[in-house]
């Protein structure tokens, strides 16, 4: 009898639970924060639910067309693999050395940093305004300490097999899912509030940006938009609301463990960005029905504050304070711990599986590309918890999310081009599942990623950490050059078959 050694992964993971992780992968933080910076950059409702619509298409479109490469290559590793059997390992290293370095790591410590946030609405106490110790970048703060401790509980609690993970992630993606759902409720039918509705949908594409009157002022202005200058803001602007619609294809990363993945895994990949991307843009109408979308920053309440100046961009607390007053506040934090805590689960769950696939290809410490006794790899769960930490403490959430999103933009350009090159390499490969609209979708994907990314790069919002992003991806070059010279000395693991007893 012959099997493969990533056989020797658990196939555990059925369509219910691969689509809880893609929908607990995306829904974190980023849906109850970040649509004040887009309301402070494009000022109207209607173009802050463009922002949010063009990313959930955007999103399908992408996970429409890596249903085709995940059902063709359903192994371990997700997109490392795509990009290594599309062009070479080569570019499928420079992907998991970003995905290690930024993409993954910064997308937890991100997270966590969120998750310590709300909780700090509870505990005043968790406050990143008291410090233990500052040098330089690096901080450690009651919040960064919190962030820190879930890190590891997480990366701990997935050590120890994948029913263990599996069992976290179902139950913290249906009760994220039961919370989003109960904000968005409560807005469209309780808090409604008609001079909001008035203020916002009246006069709902006078795009505006608000711009300070000056560095560091509390005052700002409505400065129009419209045209090209429009096009360019609402690309920068779209830079949350792809954040927090990201992670959807980690449920790739864990083909190894899917059970009949050439069905499942595109399904749950439309499944999980369908529900999401609708949950997201129904939340956006939720908070233009209790929120006017323009403020004052030096405003007395959630009202006079508005969407674009909620405080610390907390649009969802603000929104249910509206509601049911304080009290709401501190049910909406212990809610979005909840959602953030899922997410950081499915992510932590996930992305070592791509570290093991590097690992076996060479490419990565080799005891990374080992399995625990529970079957799953825990060298990689422990490397990538190593790395966030040390994210989270330094940078600021925004700064974190620029560098994510820039480099993630780059990869899923790379990784839906190969679907056109492997159409041409592999014609007559097995493809149980075919991309949605091909060519014309995936095309279409690709130009407006591009235009998106070449955005961040020349916007003077977003180009001090894009560059920074994009300067990570080529550093990658030469540290592959080291790994191939260390490969060339000690061969990689074997991905052919072997014999079983």
């Amino acid at each position: 009898m012959t099997r493969s050694r990533e056989e020797a992964f658990v196939r555990g993971l059925g369509l219910f639970d691969s689509t809880m992780i893609v929908a607990g992968s995306m829904i974190g933080s980023g849906i109850f924060i970040v649509s004040a910076d887009v309301a402070r950059q494009v000022g109207s409702a209607g173009w802050l639910l463009s922002a949010w619509a063009i990313a959930g298409v955007l999103t399908l479109m992408a996970a429409l067309s890596y249903g085709e490469l995940a059902a063709m290559m359903p192994r371990a590793g997700g997109q490392y693999v795509y990009l290594r059997e599309a062009y070479s390992p080569f570019w499928a290293f420079l992907y998991g050395w970003t995905l290690f370095l930024v993409i993954q790591t910064g997308t937890i410590a991100a997270v966590a940093v969120a998750f310590a946030r709300f909780l700090g609405v509870l505990v005043p106490q968790i406050s990143e305004e008291r410090t233990f110790f500052e040098y330089g970048r690096l901080t450690l703060s009651p919040t960064q300490l919190v962030a820190i401790a879930v890190i590891i509980f997480l990366s701990w609690t997935n050590s120890k097999g994948l029913r263990a993970g599996k069992i976290v992630q179902n139950i913290f993606t249906i009760a994220k899912i039961g919370a989003l759902a109960l904000l968005i409720g409560l807005g469209l039918f309780i808090g409604r509030n008609a001079d909001a509705i008035a203020a916002n949908f009246q006069d709902a594409w006078s795009a505006t940006f608000a711009s300070p009157v000056a560095p560091g002022a509390t005052h700002y202005m409505a400065v129009p938009l419209g045209g090209f200058a429009l096009l360019l803001v609402l690309g920068t602007a779209m830079v949350g609301p792809l954040f927090a619609s990201d992670a959807w294809h980690n449920i790739t990363f864990t083909a190894g463990e899917v059970k009949n993945p050439k069905r499942t895994l595109p399904l749950s990949l439309f499944f999980g960005v369908v529900l999401v991307s609708v949950l997201y843009l129904l939340a956006n109408v939720s908070y233009l029905c209790v929120l006017p979308l323009r403020g004052d920053p030096t405003g007395a309440t959630a009202i006079e504050r508005g969407i674009q100046f909620a405080v610390n961009d907390r649009v969802g607390t603000a929104a249910a304070e509206v509601i049911f007053g304080q009290s709401a506040a501190a049910i909406m934090a212990v809610l979005i711990m909840i959602s953030t805590f899922g997410c950081m689960n499915g992510l932590i769950l996930a992305g070592a599986r791509v570290y093991y696939a590097m690992a076996r290809d060479g490419l990565f410490f080799q005891r990374v590309g080992q399995l625990n006794a529970h079957h799953v790899p825990a060298n990689g769960l422990l490397v990538q918890c190593l790395w966030a930490c040390v994210l989270a403490l330094s940078g600021t959430y925004s700064e974190l999310l620029d560098y994510v999103i820039f480099a993630v933009l780059i990869f899923y350009v790379l990784t839906i081009a190969g679907l056109f090159v492997l159409r041409r390499k592999r014609p007559d490969a097995e493809r149980p599942y075919r991309a949605f609209g091909y060519p014309w979708v995936p095309a279409l994907y690709l130009i407006a990623a591009s235009f998106i990314a070449l955005d961040l790069l020349i916007s003077p919002k977003t180009r001090p950490n894009t560059w920074p992003g994009l300067l990570i991806v080529l550093a990658g070059a030469p540290v592959y050059a080291l790994w191939k010279w260390k490969a060339a000395r000690k061969p990689a693991l074997d991905h052919g078959p072997v014999t079983a007893d």
